[in-house]
């Protein structure tokens, strides 16, 4: 209790609650996509209606509707980082969406781990801030194991190798060190990111089901950072938001 970080308190009220002045959509879907391809969602959404805009300092942020196997699925960009997904996805759960899959990339942290090769996170290592004011502190926190179940039939449907396991989620993209990386590699973790962690507290705190698809992004592993061109996959990428798509529809 020496450290602000710990100090959880589990009262369910806060100052600010997302409800008290976003009012639930009669024609928010049930199911959302949250999908960090911002030219993917460019290309796709194009002719989607826009249904709300979510709101920051950084501008607006659109919230679409799509149909797929006839069901509508909201679709949407998290933002970038852990407080600003955080604050994008109670958004939108007190705007009515409750079931969650979430799709983008990450870095490897096992270099058998090709450069588009999907991951489905099952659980996160808690190396940012945000999760600590979900839940008591713990080293690490579970995906919604139906959306894992749900990604994982995706995948197999289209014949899609994938691997299970950790991802380490952290607030410091620079201060990524060896050591530490190694402790996260040796715990399990295949991939370090900066959002899962805290998208997986806040759904387990308003009791919603999320589970997150990446892909192998960035090396972390050689005597170099080796970038593998990760964000120029764009048919990957695209594919990868469809296959998201379908496992919402089956949440």
């Amino acid at each position: 209790m020496n450290y602000p970080i710990l100090e959880f308190d589990p009262a369910r009220d806060a100052i600010i609650e997302p409800h008290d002045y976003l009012a639930r959509r009669d024609d928010m879907p049930e199911r959302a996509v949250l999908c960090f391809f911002n030219e993917v969602l460019a290309q796709v959404c194009a002719e989607a209606p826009i249904i709300h805009r979510l709101r920051s300092e950084i501008g607006r942020n659109p919230i679409y509707r799509m149909t797929f196997n006839d069901l509508p699925i909201a679709v949407f960009h998290p933002g970038v980082g852990a407080p600003l997904a955080a604050s994008f996805l109670e958004e939108s759960v007190a705007l009515g969406c409750r079931k969650f899959i979430v799709v983008g990339g990450a870095g490897v942290l096992h270099r058998e781990i090709t450069v588009g090769h999907a991951v489905i996170p099952t659980h996160a290592i808690r190396d940012e801030g945000v999760s600590y004011h979900y839940l008591p502190a713990s080293r690490e926190v579970e995906a919604s194991p139906e959306a894992v179940q749900a990604i994982r039939a995706a995948l197999e449907h289209h014949h899609i190798p994938y691997v299970l396991g950790k991802t380490w989620t952290t607030d410091a993209i620079y201060r990524e060190t060896r050591a530490r990386m190694k402790r996260r590699s040796d715990e399990g973790c295949l991939t370090v990111e900066m959002e899962a962690a805290s998208l997986f507290a806040i759904a387990q705190f308003r009791g919603v089901t999320l589970g997150q698809l990446l892909y192998g992004g960035d090396d972390l592993t050689g005597d170099e950072w080796d970038d593998r061109n990760w964000d120029g996959l764009h048919s990957t990428r695209e594919k990868l938001f469809w296959l998201a798509l379908e496992a919402a529809s089956a949440l």
